[in-house]
């Protein structure tokens, strides 16, 4: 007897091969077989006609480096059929961590991935970790919705090892050198999957500093690359300079994305590890840059390396509304008699003309902190005409006559008077992105990013930023857009299916999961596809010591399944927790 059959579904293996109707069986958390018309009895019956039946989605870029202290659900990546995260991206983490440094980790992470500090202060078990090794013992005594995969970041591992010199981007000794590559070696070896870094300007901590590592040398990378190549695990991930911030000399990038690339290629072919980093198209740079990494890339790869560019499967949203950051959040009003009310009570304060009057003309006081993503208030100053409203489900092609702007100008209004009253709207619950500037173009050169061979996806950050950015939801936008929304050049779904599972799953060496085939494991997805929608993003008050994030709902997932075990149902969780830590 079998303990789960899913009955009449479309087989999408994650191969990439075509799909086929039919039956799949599930025995001990693995798949025990696959297609046909499946006969023998089960404990559970999961009808799935009319649905598609895939693996599990490996999302290879999140941050709940801190989030799995009080979080078992590890949402929103559990609400999007992910089944597999791997954490510890763009250089921040909490692990190595010498007994009173712990506040200097809470900043990076807050300034670059802008977790709030008080709940990582709260919320995570300070006191139970001290060396990597430690960290992952900690994370496998807890029980998951989903599997979490953990690396080692360079600002941790500097900071550990070098002390205030590490943290200020200081040189690096030879001595220093070599005990960072024993760290990252010893890390691997106890189960980390990677090493990551970063190395652009755009990357600061809560006081405006560049993150460790940010001007590394080459040799204290290579240094790093030979102690992986010794260990022969883990994956090497960067955010390369150039990916957010300008090369101007004047305190912005030290180097182009050219030469990072060549160190990258040197790096992969130092180790003979895989290499995966932050591919988009810059507005700071040449618009066509992203196209010569990719050649770049190919050609590296026909020479030996392993280079997987990380792409988006969508334009990065930043979000504006009440319950996030907002254009008058630093209005010293605001600050003084409206921050800390309740919803409710806000917008009526906010919806008189004498508050919206004043608010629309006082100046602003900036932020305490530089490193504080409060700083977005003024570029939603600026970019208040280039806005679009969230509506659900989320149109990731609106209509230019649909921006703030547009609307504005068809009443002959301001458009950041406009926007101000737009998000009292439905009790202060409406948010506007400004992820649609120029969308055709920019969604014509994702599909390119998307299908080139060489390419990874990924950069959903989930986890982090968790009141400007909702792109944990990626995995289903990459179903619901690209392969049935879009109106010309979709992807076909057997191809999108292998991008998010198994071609993920293979960089990482998670070969254990990632296709529908006999003998894996049985993290599975059957989802509505006609039906299948991603909704405007919602403020969760959740987090530790009362923090906000914003989640968009999502409908249309049947079943979840991780290790054979149902976690979700129709878009519900079962309260269920088989995931476990994954150990390179």
């Amino acid at each position: 007897m079998y303990d789960i059959v899913i009955k009449n579904g479309k087989l999408i293996d994650g191969t990439g091969g075509p799909s086929a109707h039919g039956d799949l069986a599930i025995s001990d958390g693995k798949i025990a077989q696959v297609g046909g018309s499946i006969t023998e009895s089960a404990r559970r019956t999961i009808d799935a006609d009319g649905a598609i039946v895939t693996p599990g989605w490996v999302d290879v870029h999140t941050h709940y480096d801190g989030q799995i202290s009080w979080d078992q659900q590890i949402a929103p990546s559990s609400h999007n059929g992910v089944t597999t995260v791997v954490m510890g991206n763009c250089g921040v983490g909490f692990a190595p961590v010498a007994p009173g440094t712990e506040q200097a980790l809470i900043e990076l992470m807050e300034g670059v991935e802008d977790i709030p500090g008080a709940a990582l202060h709260e919320g995570m078990d300070w006191g139970q970790w001290e060396t990597f090794a430690d960290y992952l013992d900690y994370i496998d005594g807890r029980e998951y919705a989903l599997d979490v995969g953990a690396q080692i970041a360079h600002g941790a591992v500097r900071f550990y090892a070098m002390g205030e010199r590490g943290r200020t981007n200081e040189d690096a000794t030879a001595e220093d050198l070599d005990a960072m590559g024993r760290i990252v070696a010893d890390a691997i070896e106890a189960g980390a999957v990677g090493f990551s870094t970063s190395r652009t300007i755009g990357h600061r901590s809560l006081w405006g500093e560049p993150v460790p590592g940010t001007f590394a040398a080459d040799e204290e990378l290579l240094a790093i690359a030979e102690h992986m190549g010794r260990v022969g695990k883990g994956v090497f991930e960067m955010i390369p300079a150039g990916t957010v911030g300008k090369l101007d000399g004047l305190g912005g990038e030290r180097t182009t994305q050219e030469l990072e690339h060549d160190l990258m290629r040197r790096f992969a072919l130092a180790s003979g590890r895989p290499v995966t980093f932050t591919l988009v198209q810059s507005p700071d740079y040449d618009p066509e840059l992203w196209r010569e990494i990719l050649r770049m890339t190919a050609d590296a790869n026909a020479t030996g390396a392993r280079m997987f560019p990380q792409v988006c499967s969508r334009p990065i949203g930043f979000l504006t509304g009440l319950s996030g950051y907002h254009a008058f959040m630093r209005k010293p009003t605001y600050i003084e008699t409206l921050a800390d009310l309740p919803l409710a009570e806000r917008v009526a304060a906010m919806n008189t003309p004498e508050m919206k009057a004043r608010l629309l003309a006082e100046s602003d006081i900036r932020p305490e902190a530089p490193g504080s993503m409060e700083n977005v208030y003024g570029l939603f100053t600026r970019a208040a005409p280039v806005m679009y409203p969230m509506d659900s489900p989320v149109d990731l092609e609106p209509a230019l006559t649909d921006s703030i702007g547009a609307r504005a100008a068809s009443l002959g209004r301001e458009p950041l008077e406009y926007l101000y009253d737009f998000m009292l709207e439905d009790g202060g619950t409406r948010f506007a992105s400004l992820s649609t500037v120029d969308i055709p173009a920019r969604m014509n050169v994702l599909r390119e990013m998307l299908a080139d061979p060489n390419t990874v996806t990924g950069l959903s950050d989930a986890g982090a930023h968790v009141t400007l950015i909702c792109d944990g939801s990626a995995p289903t936008t990459q179903l619901t857009y690209w392969t049935r929304d879009r109106a010309d050049e979709q992807l076909p779904i057997e191809f999108v299916v292998n991008k998010q599972s198994a071609r993920n799953a293979e960089l990482y060496g998670f070969d254990d999961r990632g296709t529908l085939e006999v003998g894996k494991r049985a993290d599975v997805n059957v989802i509505d596809h006609a039906n299948l929608s991603v909704a405007a993003p919602v403020a969760h008050h959740d987090l530790p010591a009362g923090g906000t994030r914003l989640m968009q709902p999502i409908t249309g997932y049947l079943a979840t399944l991780c290790n054979g075990v149902v976690t979700r149902e129709n878009d519900t969780d079962t309260g269920e927790f088989p995931g476990r830590l994954v150990r390179s």
